[in-house]
């Protein structure tokens, strides 16, 4: 086993004492209490402040805790059947990293502790469904009047009382470690008392400075306090540890997804030059950017942890993939989830060019009458040319036969056409056919200055051309020359060879006062439905590969969708696709007499990518053994 449970049998026992409110839970109870108890009451929003505030005093140290508690029994104004509610609103408001955590609390359940100021009446119901004994629990009693409501507390009861937690502790005569593990004041004062080894802050829910200074260890989640001391756990490392660095503004949910998981999340609105890259990511595990951020292999020389990244967009040619796949770093990005608001914008700047509507909507601004049909069209019955079939050029075709119009298009992958849309043998041909031409290719090196002066000479006069893919593909001189001639009627452009780094980096460029051409900075997919869809989708993807090994959706790595990982170890393994390997790995498996669950393996031409679940049983020498073999990149366990 790589991890141990606690010391059973040996000398000395540990004993973990935890703190309730936002600790195990969350929230502090009372808080949730009062939403409940002042429901329909007109001062309700000033009492839960007054709440709040007087929990945050008391959780601080500067009031003393019974004042604390008196004060807001009296503002929450409770009844005995506002219990039930609150149980069920506290269920759903457990740690995230305590209901990872589960089988700890149940297999260590004897010699865990749950020492609160709070109440047995919420706090019992709570943690013993995790698995702690209801005989470990050690917190106060309300105490209500005949018809129910809460008039108190039992002041008897030590936990009522300031240093009331030391006290518990010292009656209990724990013979051993004592780790204590809390976020308020009262829990370190055990370890003031001598009473606690180790006091562990906990700051997943809150973090109180004066709380946290005063703290043997700050331990952002449970997970983080098991793998500091070598205990078994959800997590074979804890995500706290694991850096995440977002750049060029990348949608709030994507930065929520990654702190729900507990990561340690580092935002940076713009993009960084390689300079400013290379010093940032240092000890970063994944990274997220757009299209501004280029990941060289002078910032991968420098990326001692990276494991995975993120492309919040369709591209990737801002990072060398050659170079990360050498190293092994998986690649992501999201192809679908701006399809539509590019297909959108072409549609509209179709039907703006073809109606010639800018020229007309300048000389308005200019105080000019211009009334006349001349040089405006419909675009029902146009021939709508669609240089790249994928994603985006199959919406855009459904939707523009919608209009009316009649869709060629020409992709150097034989595609299936969907609708009425006929496939064009070369591009010349189609070229020589559309009334409308609308690039939407990939990014590759290769199809730099797909449209030239030839491929312009090739078109109707007056076409409408459009370019919402790659600023390199057009050869911008090229559709100068075009427009100046009168060749192209009219143009949408949205992407350029050379853009600029930031919004106050002036745009320079040869088609700027060309008439009849709509010029967009890079918008094509920037809408706030397509910003949120990338949000949701690339975290997702990095997720599954951090969280369960996945490639699937890869740019880079050979795909693979992995099952769930259930009552296993996973272990994978990247390395260079050398013949092999595989075998080498199951010569180790056989000399450990590992027990293997399931072994999935896929290559592509520069790597290969094994993933074997094996039973939890087994020595540390394995591992070991797996990392030396020769032509590994990388090597990572979960479970």
């Amino acid at each position: 086993m790589l991890t141990k449970t606690s010391n059973v049998g040996t000398t000395e026992q540990t004993y973990y004492i935890i703190d309730f409110d936002s600790t195990f839970t969350k929230v502090e109870a009372l808080d949730v209490l009062g939403e409940i108890s002042l429901i329909g009451r007109p001062d309700r929003n000033d009492a839960l402040d007054q709440i709040k505030a007087i929990t945050d005093r008391g959780m601080s140290g500067e009031i003393s805790f019974t004042e604390s508690l008196e004060l807001r029994l009296n503002l929450l104004k409770a009844h005995r059947d506002q219990l039930p509610a609150l149980i069920e609103t506290l269920m759903g408001k457990i740690s995230d990293s305590f209901q990872r955590n589960r089988q700890f609390l149940t297999e260590n359940a004897d010699h865990i502790f749950v020492v609160s100021n709070g109440f047995k009446e919420f706090i019992t119901p709570i943690v013993t469904s995790l698995g702690v004994l209801p005989e470990n629990v050690f917190a106060n009693t309300f105490v209500f009047d005949e018809t129910g409501n809460i008039t108190g507390f039992d002041n008897a009861n030590p936990l009522s009382a300031n240093g009331g937690k030391s006290q518990v502790i010292r009656d209990l005569k724990l013979d051993g470690e004592v780790y204590v593990i809390g976020d308020g004041y009262t829990d370190y004062e055990i370890r003031a008392s001598g009473l606690a080894n180790r006091f562990y802050a906990f700051t997943e829910n809150v973090i109180r400075p004066r709380v946290v200074e005063k703290a043997d260890f700050i331990a952002p989640s449970l997970d983080e306090f098991l793998y500091h001391n070598h205990l078994s756990r959800s997590q074979s490392y804890p995500k706290s540890r694991i850096k995440v660095l977002l750049l060029e503004n990348v949608h709030p949910v994507a930065v929520k997804l990654f702190e729900q998981e507990g990561f340690n999340v580092e935002i940076r609105k713009g993009a960084l030059d390689e300079e400013e890259l290379i010093e940032a990511i240092r000890d970063v595990s994944i990274l997220g950017i757009r299209s501004k951020t280029m990941v060289t292999q002078r910032v991968l020389e420098n990326a001692n942890k990276l494991m995975t990244i993120g492309a919040f967009c369709i591209g990737t040619n801002q990072i060398d993939l050659a170079a990360c796949t050498e190293r092994g770093i998986a690649v992501f990005n999201a192809p679908y989830s701006n399809t539509r608001s590019v297909v959108e914008l072409a549609i509209g700047e179709i039907i703006m060019l073809i109606r010639n509507i800018v020229p007309k909507s300048n000389l308005m601004h200019k105080g000019e009458w211009d009334k006349s049909a001349t040089n405006s069209f419909e675009v029902r019955g146009k021939k709508l040319g669609l240089v790249g079939y994928g994603n985006i050029g199959t919406q855009l075709s459904v939707v523009a036969e919608a209009l009316g119009m009649e869709v060629y298009f020409y992709d150097v992958v034989d595609k299936l056409a969907l609708g009425n849309a006929r496939k064009c043998k070369t591009l010349d041909e189609l070229l020589a056919i559309a009334d409308i031409v609308s690039l939407h290719t990939d990014g590759r090196k290769e199809n730099k200055n797909l449209i030239s002066y030839r491929e312009f000479g090739l078109m109707k006069n007056g076409v409408i051309f459009l370019n919402l893919s790659r600023g390199h593909i057009v050869d911008i001189p090229a559709l100068v020359d075009a427009i100046e001639r009168g060749k192209i009627g009219g143009a949408g452009i949205d992407v350029f060879p050379y853009e600029p780094k930031t919004n106050n980096e002036e745009f320079v460029n040869a088609l700027r006062n060309q008439p009849n051409v709509i010029l967009t900075p890079h918008i094509g997919g920037s809408t706030e439905e397509a910003q949120a869809n990338i949000g949701n989708f690339v975290p997702s993807k990095l997720l599954e590969y951090i969280n369960n090994g996945s490639t699937y959706g890869s740019v880079n790595f050979p795909e693979l969708q992995l099952p769930l990982l259930k009552g296993s170890h996973r272990l994978l393994h990247i390395h260079a696709n050398v013949p092999g390997i595989l075998a080498k790995m199951n010569t180790i498996f056989a000399k450990y007499h590992i027990n293997i669950h399931g072994q999935y393996l896929k290559t592509n031409e520069q790597i290969g990518y094994v993933i074997t679940d094996v039973a939890k049983e087994y020595a540390d020498e394995v591992v070991e053994e797996l990392k030396q073999i020769d032509q590994t990149i990388k090597f990572r366990l979960l479970y």
